[in-house]
């Protein structure tokens, strides 16, 4: 079975990642019973043989079943299945809907401080800033300017207590970001809100800010909700059916 060239299906196919193929394919099997809670996943090298696909892949993958919390790794014994449905994946300490509903109550009225007060040098740096992201191509590259800019808005609202609440959850954002990245596909559509963001910083208009950051957060929410869902199964793979 190969799975490392996939698409989606719809009518206008999205070409998939082998991560994601591999992530897919091995979550319907854990939703489906295959693989019961209590099972150890076959080995590495087995999955790699079986799925055709390279050990980096199959690892990524792995760790995103861990993410959304349907399986934990154990040193020396293995990847088992602790649950068969995905309810609310983890980022490092904190779980997906815990950082969403802490974003909400601080980033969204930061960015409408962040219109009234930011200085020259502020809007300078957030627009370079984004200008590097919208021409990043590396994936870990562009996660880390994302957790920067965010940082950076916070840091233009000139209270010290809010740049250092974003930085406290700097790796849950970040792991977040390539998470959405991966799975999601979010970083052209995360540009374009960033730059609604930016844009409405230089206006100087705090509603144009707020309303900017909550619909930013709203797509995360979106995309997060939708990589929840039960995986779908109209993804066609090459390599024949599934096992």
């Amino acid at each position: 079975m190969n799975l490392s060239d996939s698409q989606t299906g719809g009518s206008v196919p999205r070409r998939v990642s082998a991560m994601e193929a591999v992530l897919t394919h091995l979550r319907r099997a854990i939703e489906r019973g295959e693989y019961a809670i209590g099972d150890k996943l076959p080995s590495e090298a087995g999955l790699c043989r079986r799925l055709e696909v390279s050990r980096p892949v199959l690892r990524e993958a792995l760790r995103a079943l861990q993410v959304m919390g349907l399986t934990v790794s154990r040193t020396g014994k293995g990847t088992f299945v602790v649950a068969n449905t995905v309810e609310d994946p983890t980022f490092g300490d904190y779980a997906a809907s815990d950082l969403l509903e802490v974003r909400r109550h601080v980033e969204i009225p930061v960015a409408g401080y962040a219109a009234v007060r930011r200085t020259p040098e502020n809007l300078d740096h957030l627009h370079h800033l984004l200008d590097r992201m919208e021409r990043e191509t590396d994936t870990t590259a562009w996660v880390a300017m994302d957790t920067i800019f965010h940082i950076a808005v916070a840091e233009a609202s000139q209270n010290p207590v809010f740049r250092r609440v974003i930085e406290e959850i700097r790796d849950a954002l970040a792991r977040q970001s390539a998470f959405l990245n991966e799975l999601g596909g979010r970083r052209e559509q995360s540009n374009r809100e960033h730059r609604a963001i930016v844009e409405a910083l230089i206006d100087g208009s705090e509603h144009d800010a707020v309303e900017a950051m909550s619909h930013h957060l709203d797509r995360v929410e979106t995309t997060l909700t939708d990589i929840v869902r039960p995986a779908r199964t109209d993804i066609p793979t090459e390599g024949g059916p599934e096992a």
